[in-house]
């Protein structure tokens, strides 16, 4: 255990038909109360423990993080505990102008936005009609000039969705430091519609963008690092690919996952998680949480990508986690 993702809020101001179905995420969806997610006392205490067990790297998420208030009052709590080295955060970026000074001074590093295409009628569609890409493009904009850097883009592509575009977006961020990420199409989740025919591997991605400007391949930078980075041999930086569907990494995932109500997952395809929540407000000392999330992370077998063909379950058999609770 390295990396810890912490989703601080279940709701979002997108409609992502991946992640957020409109269909289902509508107005009349119930949500966590405030009491039901953790408070950020709860979460430092928490990820006190994670440290203790190895935690070095953290990673907000959500829903969309920065829907939570008072947010980089949290960051700054978190990066005073001893053992962390890096805080992060992924956003959609709508927020990120408004905050992006605030979070940096808070102690944040760095940021991860979702942006799956610069065509307005893509993004559209892929955002579920809410935001633009020029908020987007504004929130980049203030996080580089807050240093909340290496700035990371992240798409995913979805075949005849927005596939046709992944060139335009690399174009737009070669050279200027910002690195763009294509993730293949997962299945996370029960109602995103996945379809395998949907999934543009990453060798296709990859063949097309070597075409057009040429790559050379990168030494990961950690053990454990998902996506497969390559560089762009005329010096414009690097491009990666995140590739679970095509080529898992399940053997060397260091990742646990605490949704914002204060379950504890092991896997992003989990069809179950151990509240943590529970065990802290019945009186539990940290001890006891050690012992519990301990036992959690040794007695994992999560190897959901690398049998994805058989473990797909029937309508009706247990359910997986949605995206949105435990971040992507």
């Amino acid at each position: 255990m390295r990396d810890l993702r912490i989703s601080v809020m279940d709701r979002c101001n997108f409609r992502c038909p991946y992640c957020m179905p409109r269909e289902t995420y509508h107005e009349r969806y119930r949500f966590l109360g405030s009491h039901e997610r953790l408070s950020f006392d709860e979460i430092v205490r928490l990820t006190r423990l994670f440290a203790h067990l190895g935690v070095r790297k953290l990673r907000l998420t959500g829903g969309e993080p920065l829907l939570r208030a008072n947010l980089p009052d949290l960051i700054g709590d978190l990066s005073d505990i001893a053992g962390i080295d890096d805080v992060a955060l992924t956003t959609n970026g709508v927020l990120l102008a408004r905050y992006a000074s605030e979070l940096k001074a808070a102690g944040l590093q760095r940021v991860t936005v979702s942006l799956d295409s610069l065509d307005p009628q893509v993004f559209a569609r892929m955002s579920g009609g809410f935001g633009g890409v020029d908020e987007v493009l504004d929130g980049i904009e203030h996080a580089r000039r807050a240093e909340l850097t290496p700035i990371k883009v992240n798409a995913v592509v979805q075949r005849g969705v927005n596939d046709h575009t992944v060139l335009d977006l690399l174009e737009r961020f070669r050279g200027s430091g910002v690195i763009v990420r294509f993730i293949e199409y997962m299945d996370v989740g029960n109602r995103n519609h996945w379809s395998e025919e949907l999934v543009v591997p990453s060798r296709e991605l990859m063949a097309r963008v070597a075409q057009r400007w040429p790559l050379e391949p990168l030494e990961p930078g950690y053990r454990g690092e998902v996506a497969r980075r390559y560089a762009f041999t005329d010096g414009a930086g690097e491009v990666g690919f995140i590739s679970s569907v095509s080529q898992p990494f399940c053997g060397d995932c260091t990742r646990a996952r605490l949704s914002s109500d204060g379950v504890l997952y092991t896997c992003l395809f989990a069809t179950h998680g151990t509240s943590l929540r529970d065990a802290l407000r019945g009186g539990a000392s940290d001890d006891q949480l050690l012992e519990l999330m301990r036992g959690v992370w040794t007695g994992r077998a999560d190897r959901y990508s690398e049998h994805r063909a058989t473990l797909r379950r029937a309508p009706g058999d247990e359910r997986k986690v949605e995206m949105f609770y435990i971040g992507g």
